[in-house]
């Protein structure tokens, strides 16, 4: 039976790092006043959010109509989180890790829920000196959710390889493009979501952790896509957050253009093949190791293809949607990060050249970090 069309509402959430321009170390205290001022610059203080660590910071755009409406909404909000940390001697990177800093030097956020969180996760918790992106997509009826999330899954590799901002990790190059999964996968309820049949299925399975008393509620599960606990939307989780807002414009239109591809496929009785977690997890892995540079297995065809012929098999796919949706520009544009590099390529391209140039290792990083405040400022 067809479903009507969702609202397919669009909004972002992006998670930053508070740099010392001098040090270019993380700020392990940042003034309060520093948090004030963004919520006051803002219609809806919400929008600016302390996060676990006291050296991080939370921007979430308002729910949009449009992809460029976001664009438009997030570049405000970098703005203002850049000229209120300036007057403190301060600046956001928008990367998944610092390159250099140490989370044992690191501050909690005194609230009660981050307190929660702490006693129970305790040394998993304290190492996650992590930041990620995530962009909500208004569905409103709770069965398409559920269908369209299960779907999605097979394209969640593909949006993590596009976005990978963390190769650096306590001074060190992980060799991994997206470390942050590494730290992030050690806490229960991440990864992959679940399979289910239904939405009372799904509600069953979150009833048995909440009487048992293992979490609050659906909030405390942290898959790499999940319904939002707090709004009628699927949200996409695994990606590392985009230096770029360039890169974040194209991954949320790349995210809003294929969960609507998959409702008009349902909608013409007909729907992605859902591949299981052992299958996906091979390619998630090839992302977090490898971003794009060595290709992707096409699971229908069961062989490596390259990441350029899997993103335009992607493209060729949604880009009906996306000309609905009006972010065709920004899904086409994300061709552009295979030709110069996600974060991560580009971190480490300017590592080695500050180190080509008679840097030693650690005015190297600081290099890295100088390029990741700068990007983080072009709005």
């Amino acid at each position: 039976m067809p479903v009507p069309e969702p609202s397919f509402s669009v909004g972002v959430e992006e998670e930053y790092l508070l740099v010392d321009c001098r040090s270019r170390d993380l700020t392990p205290d940042p003034p309060p006043s520093m948090l004030r001022e963004c919520q006051a610059r803002c219609a809806d203080p919400e929008q600016v959010t302390p996060e676990f660590l006291r050296s991080q910071i939370e921007v979430g755009t308002r729910v949009c109509g449009t992809v460029s409406e976001a664009r438009a909404d997030l570049a405000r909000l970098r703005a203002t989180i850049c000229e209120v940390a300036a007057q403190h001697g301060l600046a956001p990177i928008a990367a998944s890790t610092h390159p250099f800093a140490r989370w044992t030097e690191q501050r909690r956020t005194e609230r009660d829920r981050y307190s929660a969180l702490a006693d129970e996760l305790q040394g998993t918790a304290r190492r996650m000196l992590i930041c990620g992106m995530h962009v909500h997509v208004g569905i409103e009826d709770e069965e398409l959710r559920i269908d369209l999330m299960s779907q999605l899954s097979y394209f969640l590799p593909h949006l993590l390889a596009l976005s990978c901002s963390s190769p650096f990790f306590e001074g060190e190059d992980t060799g991994l493009n997206s470390y942050r999964l590494t730290i992030f996968d050690a806490l229960p309820r991440t990864g992959l979501p679940e399979q289910f049949a239904s939405w009372a299925e799904y509600a069953r399975h979150v009833k048995v952790l909440v009487r048992a008393g293992v979490m609050e509620d659906a909030s405390k599960i942290w898959w790499d896509l999940r319904p939002s606990a707090r709004f009628p939307t699927l949200e996409t989780r695994i990606m590392d957050v985009c230096t770029r807002l360039d890169d974040a414009e194209s991954l949320a239109a790349l995210v809003i253009s294929t969960l609507r591809m998959l409702w008009r496929l349902r909608n013409g009785n007909q729907r992605w093949r859902v591949y299981t977690p052992m299958l996906v997890n091979e390619n998630r892995w090839r992302a977090m190791r490898y971003s794009f540079d060595a290709g992707m297995i096409d699971l229908g065809q069961g062989r490596v293809i390259t990441f350029a012929e899997a993103l335009d098999d992607l493209i060729a796919l949604i880009e009906p949607d996306a000309r609905v949706l009006g972010c065709a520009e920004a899904v086409l544009r994300s061709r552009e990060i295979l030709s110069r590099g996600a974060s991560a390529h580009r971190q480490r391209a300017v590592f080695a050249e500050a180190r080509a140039a008679g840097a030693d290792h650690r005015e190297a990083l600081a290099a890295v970090v100088d390029w990741l405040i700068e990007t983080t400022a072009k709005v």
